[in-house]
Formats: structure tokens, C-alpha cells, sequence
């Protein structure tokens, strides 16, 4: 397997390039965004637990922006809050 990825990886190099970009993008702007530097943990799972903590507020930030405050609220309690179509609903609004 490791041998396949090799391979790949040595046909287009730029690809982890752009997988780079794509990713920690993401990552290193919700660090700074919250003034966090490095990680206060060292074991992955401490890590992830630590970055789950620093991307809920922006998480929850977004989803704001996206359905609205009353939206998000009515979604947290179960409610919908306004009809919307769901792909794959075979009542298609509900």
C-alpha cells in the first residue's frame, strides 16, 4: 500500500502541494482567528479533542450566518424553524 502511494505521489508531486493548501488552510486560520498558538496537548487524541474545542465557535459561527440564529436554535431543540426541501425526503418539504 505504503509502495502504491509512493508511486503516486512521485507521478504528481504537485498534489500534495494543493492537498496542503486545501487542508491547513482551514486549520491554521480558526488558530488565528481564536489567538492560539501551538497546542497545549501532545497525544493525538488530546489534540483532536483540543481542535474540536477551538472549531465549535466557529462551527457554530457559521451556522449562523447560514440558517440564522432562530434557525440554529430551533434545529438544536429538533424543531425546523422554516420549511426547507431535504434531498432525499420523500415528502420534499416538510
Amino acid at each position: 500500500m505504503l509502495d502504491r502511494m509512493a508511486a503516486r505521489l512521485a507521478a504528481r508531486p504537485e498534489i500534495l502541494d494543493q492537498r496542503r493548501t486545501c487542508v491547513e488552510h482551514p486549520a491554521g486560520s480558526i488558530k488565528q482567528w481564536m489567538h492560539q498558538g501551538a497546542f497545549l496537548m501532545r497525544r493525538p487524541g488530546c489534540v483532536r479533542g483540543e481542535f474540536s474545542l477551538t472549531a465549535l465557535p466557529t462551527n457554530i459561527r457559521r451556522a449562523i450566518s447560514l440558517v440564522g440564529a432562530p434557525g440554529l436554535i430551533a434545529a438544536a431543540k429538533g424543531v425546523r424553524h422554516t420549511p426547507i426541501a431535504v434531498a432525499g425526503d420523500p415528502q420534499g418539504v416538510s
